[in-house]
């Protein structure tokens, strides 16, 4: 852990103030586990580059600690490397531990365990809930507190929750977590952040505490509600929205560089702290984006590029030099430059289709069974994320109604004897399908495709929810199989000629060939919905109903010499090849 002389990091009267001399932050959110470690250091290096002198970023607990006391901080979670190598750059950090955090992650940080608990209050001050929390912060502030300014390390400011004022207005839940924090040792200033509106900066605050605000726009406007509620001290946007994110079947959404520099220069005009959301957007690999529903559940693309400064391959966009002219006329900006994104290998290789989804999970290599008299949810298998297959047998013969009791969360595929007869979709409001025969064995996939992290359905359970009927008769007799995701490169690559390509659900194995390790963007156009590993890492989610079109492989997932590629495609190949393009295709900027 590099350590530095100590110093003292304050909120003064009009500003930051560092070893007493007024401070500016002039920060950029860049989020560990959005990014492969061994690119940690590029990724904090760019951000000096642009002019900023601090790293903001998150704490996703469910990332952290996926199952109760099994708490992990280590090779992609290792916080404390991640802090080490700001620290290396000469840099500052901002620690936002939550525990809830939103960032358009998967149940917005809170794990999915939690809610298995019917008593468990979530974000209120709750026995159950402040038990779990304190746990976890604990752990955190183990990692953070040695890492203090005061320690001489490079983190000077902690928040407390997350626009808690959008959700809340328990002060106790707040003064409980300022306790924790600082019964763990953490001795420089807290935060908050909300929207500045006059509500919600009153309910998601506490004396003490200084209240930061989140906006991309109406700078001046915004920063007077602030002022308002904060009649001393620095004034700081601690999320400066300068993009947004993307769900499935939406655009990519982009912003004009030009308006969004124009935006920042107000701010800073103004004598204001900035922390630029997102400088490095990232990528939501695995299974870890989140969704949103407020009506129609969207659930977020892999892709996390944000349209940020530094697009998703770490690259400076033209935002990047707007902002780095911007932030030029207000403080010392580096001569040395990045360098732009150079020309990925395109490449093009035949895809072999593999065993069928449903032969492999029947034969126990994806892991086992349980019998259950009534359709289980994912939460009552402790099954967390991803996929599970169920089945049971129709005996009456004839066409019939399946219907979902209550919802599906989140796509289903129906199959009667292995047949494909249709979907299911949440997003489409879907919960009745025509079955041609009741007669032989019923199959339903099921895809969790990322718990929602925002608003009241934050933690609802993942499945067929309210159990499936038949011509409104409940179906009993179910086999649930949940698919351990981890196995399935193993089981592809053990047996990659068996099958066809032509439908899904299957397995399909093929190889990539580079002369050196290199980023790589992985077209799936030609695919339909899916999972894709490069040798052994699970990228993440495609679709081709878009907006994302590649996914980003990056370097150090890869080797020079043959790469391993497989894939899960729950539909069908138009076109069983694997491709890679020269460069990202992220979407379509308007519908």
């Amino acid at each position: 852990m590099p350590v530095t002389a100590p110093s003292r990091f304050a909120i003064g009267e009009t500003d930051f103030e560092l070893d007493g001399r007024p401070h500016r932050i002039l920060a950029g959110a860049l989020h560990y586990f959005r990014v492969h470690p061994e690119l940690w250091a590029d990724r904090i290096h760019k951000a000096r580059l642009m002019g900023l002198n601090t790293i903001e970023t998150y704490v996703a607990w469910n990332a952290h600690e996926p199952h109760r006391g099994d708490w992990s901080a280590e090779g992609a979670l290792d916080l404390g490397r991640f802090l080490d190598l700001v620290a290396a750059e000469g840099m500052h950090a901002i620690v936002r531990p939550g525990p809830y955090i939103c960032a358009e992650w998967d149940n917005g940080g809170l794990p999915a365990w939690l809610f298995r608990d019917p008593e468990v209050g979530v974000r209120r001050s709750e026995p159950h809930y402040l038990d779990a929390v304190s746990g976890y912060l604990r752990h955190v502030y183990e990692i953070v507190a040695p890492r203090q300014i005061d320690e001489g390390g490079p983190v000077i400011l902690v928040q407390i929750e997350n626009e808690y004022g959008a959700y809340g207005d328990d002060k106790e839940y707040l003064r409980e977590l300022v306790r924790v924090t600082r019964d763990a040792g953490i001795t420089v200033p807290l935060t908050t952040i909300d929207q500045p509106t006059p509500q919600m900066l009153a309910d998601g605050s506490l004396p003490g505490l200084h209240l930061t605000g989140s906006f991309g726009s109406r700078v001046t406007e915004r920063l007077e509600t602030l002022r308002e509620f904060q009649p001393t001290g620095p004034l700081v946007c601690m999320e400066f929205w300068c993009g947004w994110f993307d769900d499935w079947g939406s655009h990519h959404h982009t912003t004009d560089a030009a308006a969004s520099a124009a935006e920042l220069d107000a701010l800073l005009a103004a004598g204001g702290s900035v922390n630029v959301y997102m400088f490095h957007g990232g990528t939501n690999f695995g299974l870890t984006n989140g969704a949103n529903d407020k009506g129609r559940y969207a659930p977020i693309t892999t892709s996390y590029d944000y349209d940020a400064p530094l697009d998703e391959a770490g690259y400076p966009t033209e935002k990047f030099w707007a902002f780095r002219e911007v932030i030029s006329r207000y403080a010392d900006v580096p001569d040395e430059v990045p360098a732009s994104r150079p020309v990925a290998p395109a490449l093009v290789a035949p895809l072999t289709a593999g065993r069928a989804l449903l032969e492999a999970a029947a034969s126990g290599v994806l892991g086992g069974a349980s019998d259950h008299d009534r359709m289980p949810t994912f939460d009552e298998l402790e099954h967390d994320r991803g996929i599970a297959v169920f089945t049971t047998r129709l005996d009456r013969g004839g066409p019939g109604t399946l219907t979902v009791g209550e919802e599906v969360r989140d796509r289903a595929w129906v199959l009667v004897d292995g047949a494909p007869v249709g979907v299911l979709a949440r997003d489409g409001h879907e919960r009745a399908i025509a079955l041609p025969e009741t007669r032989g064995e019923l199959t339903i996939v099921v895809e969790d495709q990322g718990r929602v992290d925002y608003g009241p359905r934050i933690g609802e359970h993942k499945g067929l929810i309210g159990g499936v009927q038949l011509d409104g008769v409940e179906l009993t007799g179910w086999s649930a199989r949940p698919i351990d995701l981890d196995r399935v490169p193993e089981v592809a690559a053990a047996d990659p000629s068996r099958g066809s390509a032509g439908a899904g659900p299957v397995l399909a194995h093929g190889e990539l060939v580079l002369d050196a390790p290199a980023d790589l963007f992985l077209d799936t156009l030609h695919w339909g919905k899916g999972l894709v590993w490069v040798n052994g890492f699970l990228l993440g989610r495609y679709w081709r109903r878009g907006p994302q079109r590649t996914l980003i492989v990056p370097a150090p997932v890869t080797r020079a010499g043959a790469n391993e590629v497989v894939v899960l495609e729950f539909e069908a190949f138009a076109e069983p090849e694997i491709r890679t393009l020269a460069a990202p295709e992220l979407g379509h900027t308007e519908i």
